[in-house]
């Protein structure tokens, strides 16, 4: 296979998804593990944009079969569950803590949906569970300054460390604004996703410049006159709470940030030499929060037991700086967004490396994630989302785009 030839990859990938479609949409892997053979809300729909940049008919109807699983299983609040029993049609909304992330994953679904498939009546069915949603994320800032607060465990990184203005969960929300506000024709929710914008731009960009410029009045809180102090400048931040702001990088959050065009052109600019020498120094995937804590950090004693069967946070493993192929595969759409096709190469060809591993003596694994410094697969095999974030990233190489 040519270094440059992908077809085999995106073959195998959606033959995945075909092998995870069952009549009430995506489960999140193949093999019967613990809640993996479930419709996941997130996971769904992440499966599903993959399998709408695929053009493949049938996968898109399983996405169309996903959203209508999610969104029938909404909660009377306007939150959405974490996963669906298709067997039982049970609904779990979450362990210690329900899954901020979910409510704009779900829209952004079912608009993306709605923009490929134009005249479906799927959006009008849902238009009351699309507004409880975005009204749930308005009461969810608790203060009324346009940042949702996510508590502990609240979104995927569900054994990780981060709370409070957490900023994946921000750009999601600003995204499913967005949509919903331009397909419903409702301004007031467009102008909700331009304040937030303004609110990111102000509080999770530390440049020097932007850090000279900086007052009390012009942040979210005066904590950050002093906690960005020790703040990280040249990518954007994962978030912060009243006590600290988060210095790892969090790859998902600033793939998404390119995405959506949060950045000027000179931070643009910033992250992507930053991208450039994380991708020429590792020559695989990036992992999804980098640095691992270590044992020695004082964050270890708060990931330590934060586990619902069995710690798997040990430094550069799962959450704690392991390798996600699904995140990677939004940070290579975002790389050839931002034109840069030397690393979105280096990326897809990464991506088809680390699917095409099995443990098992095998090809194609598309394993959950990887050691972040051995490169060994860990976690659950056959995970659809593992596939479609490489199909993401290839779609988006052959010109296709996501609204």
């Amino acid at each position: 296979m040519a270094s440059t030839d992908f077809s085999e990859a995106r073959q195998r990938s959606v033959a995945l998804l075909r092998h995870a479609a069952t009549p009430d949409g995506f489960v999140a892997s193949v093999n019967a593990v613990t809640n993996y053979r479930r419709v996941w809300t997130r996971d769904g729909v992440i499966t599903g944009l993959a399998a709408l940049l695929s053009g493949d008919e049938p996968l898109i109807r399983t996405f169309r079969a996903t959203l209508t699983t999610v969104f029938s299983h909404q909660h009377a609040t306007g939150f959405f569950p974490s996963n669906v029993d298709p067997q039982t049609h049970a609904a779990s909304y979450g362990g210690n803590c329900g899954r901020v992330d979910n409510v704009s994953w779900a829209v952004i679904g079912l608009m993306q949906y709605a923009a490929y498939a134009n005249g479906d009546e799927l959006p009008e069915v849902y238009r009351t569970n699309v507004e409880k949603a975005l009204a749930v994320m308005d009461a969810w800032e608790f203060n009324g300054k346009h940042l949702l607060y996510v508590p502990q465990s609240g979104n995927w990184a569900d054994e990780y460390v981060q709370h409070g203005y957490v900023l994946y969960d921000q750009l999601l929300r600003v995204w499913a604004l967005e949509l919903a506000g331009r397909h419903y024709g409702r301004t007031d929710w467009s102008e909700k996703a331009g304040l937030i914008r303004k609110t990111i731009a102000r509080n999770y960009w530390n440049g020097e410049t932007d850090a000279a410029q900086r007052d009390a009045a012009q942040l979210y809180a005066p904590n950050l006159v002093h906690q960005l102090k020790k703040a990280p400048g040249d990518f954007w931040l994962m978030g912060f709470n009243p006590a600290q702001v988060y210095s790892q990088f969090d790859l998902v959050a600033n793939a998404l940030a390119l995405l959506l065009g949060v950045g000027t052109a000179a931070q643009n600019a910033t992250l992507l030499a930053y991208l450039r020498r994380q991708l020429s120094e590792r020559a695989f995937l990036l992992p999804s929060f980098d640095p691992a804590i270590g044992y020695g950090d004082f964050l270890m004693g708060e990931l330590a037991d934060n586990y619902a069967y069995e710690f798997r946070n040990i430094p550069h493993e799962f959450h704690n700086g392991g390798l996600w192929p699904v995140w990677n595969g939004w940070l290579g759409a975002a790389l050839v967004h931002h034109r840069e096709p030397e690393m979105a190469n280096l990326l897809l060809r990464s991506l088809r490396e680390a699917n095409q591993q099995n443990a098992d003596g095998e090809e194609w694994g598309f394993y959950e994630n990887f050691h972040g410094t051995t490169r060994s697969p860990i976690g659950v095999q056959y995970c659809t989302w593992s596939a479609g974030g490489f199909l993401i990233a290839e779609a988006y190489q052959r010109g296709k785009r996501l609204v």
